[in-house]
């Protein structure tokens, strides 16, 4: 969310540290210091109404056109600064107002928030009280314009939309899904903060090639986690992801309780549009909490025995603690092929979960080079696995419909001939051809001649018989 700033300092030196320190600040728009109160006040009226035109859009529109936030020095004239901060509060309620001043006192602080104040920021300026002060302020505004009919889609408070994904079991692909999900929407142009709460064997920062200081225990006990703390946790990687990753060291995981995991998840849903979480497959109350938060929870498994009755044990835990209901849980089949006894529609029956269209095949062998380098972000577009988890991106609404295809070879775009297919036609004319020469003389009707004959057979049959054939495309699954 950008935060558009109005500052009101009478003293040229004091806009000046102001002005240097807004500009500091991430997702702000400062205007210039306007110079006394009359001005503030007339500035703020000129938004409202548009320049003296009336607005087209109402009420609505004129709210939209405020500043969030508006920064009052004390030392403001002719009108004093409380007085000041009460006339603002009531002409423009949806506009957060914060003090600037010396005295940082009880007694003070108390007037001020009688006046109408959202926070108190003292002097000497600091840029984290500055920030905090300024982010609580926009977020409180935010709320507010939504109640007075502005911008009725954005939400107050976090905005990112916080995505989880859970392992019924170790191994089932948990962090591939997550990184592969993060680098998606970071294509489409998303900010992305990819965390890794499997807080004692967390592997998102092998699979990206990181070496790191900072991580996400370094933040559990900070009970006021401002811009530049945040900045100094995450890791900004080349990919343009923001990584929160989990110590080094399993033991010290213990320090990140459920508290920490809400704080540390709002912080970045204020500064990122995307937040994965990588939960690992072990259910502790850092990641209980950030799935109970979560906008969509995943649930990776794979279609076997052992990783689907994982799976079910992980829905019935959430709902016996009540974290979440098995109907807001999404499961993705993680390698899945053809020939698997266990498809999705049983997956579905099993836990009692959504399950996603989009599946993920079974082709380790592409993704070992990659895994054995510590590269994840290097997977070649076209990866049959990385064409399955991007698109899976797309199903969850992290990308738009195009970027979602990114990653796809054109082969993908052109009709396949399987060895099966081939030797079919090269037993007779093309289906729909309207060229083929028929069965050969004293062929049984429906057979197929030359060395494809046995496959043609029972596709014949199957045919003949009415019923789909083994490949038939009308089934769930399409061959090639």
């Amino acid at each position: 969310m950008t935060i558009r700033i109005l500052p009101a300092v009478g003293d040229p030196d004091a806009a000046r540290t102001v002005s240097a320190l807004l500009s500091q600040l991430p997702d702000a728009e400062p205007a210039p210091a306007v110079a006394d109160s009359t001005a503030l006040v007339d500035a703020l009226a000129a938004a409202a109404q548009g320049a003296g035109a009336p607005s087209p859009a109402g009420p609505a529109a004129a709210v939209e056109a405020l500043p969030e936030v508006v920064l009052v020095h004390e030392r403001i004239g002719p009108t004093p600064a409380l007085e000041l901060i009460r006339e603002v509060a009531l002409r423009f309620p949806a506009v957060g107002v914060v003090l600037i001043t010396a005295d940082a006192g009880p007694a003070l602080f108390s007037a001020a928030m009688d006046a109408g104040a959202r926070g108190i920021v003292g002097l000497p300026l600091g840029y984290d009280e500055l920030a905090a002060r300024v982010q609580a302020a926009a977020q409180w505004s935010a709320g507010v314009r939504v109640h007075l009919g502005g911008n009725p889609d954005a939400a107050p408070g976090p905005s990112g939309t916080l995505v989880t994904v859970t392992g019924a079991k170790g191994g089932v692909g948990t962090t591939v899904t997550a990184v592969h999900l993060a680098l998606a929407a970071r294509a489409a142009g998303r900010s992305v903060a990819l965390v890794d709460l499997d807080l004692q064997s967390g592997d998102v920062a092998s699979y990206l090639d990181v070496q790191f200081r900072r991580s996400v225990v370094d933040l559990a006990g900070i009970s006021d986690i401002s811009v530049r703390v945040l900045q100094d946790a995450v890791h900004d990687h080349h990919t343009g992801l923001g990584l929160l990753l989990a110590p080094e060291e399993g033991e010290r995981g213990e320090e990140v309780d459920d508290r920490a995991a809400r704080q540390i998840i709002g912080a970045l849903r204020s500064r990122y549009e995307v937040v994965l979480v990588d939960c690992g497959s072990q259910m502790q109350s850092a990641n209980a909490a950030a799935v109970e938060l979560a906008d969509v929870a995943l649930l990776v498994t794979t279609p076997d025995v052992v990783a689907v009755r994982a799976a079910k044990r992980q829905v019935r835990l959430w709902d016996r603690l009540q974290i979440r209901k098995a109907e807001e849980t999404t499961t993705v089949v993680n390698r899945l092929t053809r020939n698997t006894e266990i498809q999705p529609p049983l997956v579905a029956k099993a836990t009692g979960t959504q399950v996603a269209r989009t599946h993920v095949p079974a082709a380790f062998k592409e993704l070992q080079p990659c895994v054995d380098a510590g590269r994840m972000q290097d997977l070649d577009g076209r990866s049959t696995v990385k064409q399955a988890l991007w698109a899976l991106a797309g199903e969850l609404g992290l990308v738009d419909a195009p970027a979602a295809r990114q990653g796809r070879g054109s082969h993908r775009a052109r009709p396949s001939l399987t060895g099966r297919r081939r030797k079919a036609i090269a037993a007779g004319a093309a289906p729909g051809s309207g060229t083929g020469t028929g069965p050969a003389p004293g062929a049984v009707p429906g057979s197929a001649a030359g060395s494809g004959s046995r496959f043609g057979a029972r596709r014949g049959s199957a045919a003949a018989a009415g019923g789909p054939g083994p490949f038939d495309p009308a089934g769930p699954y399409e061959e090639g």
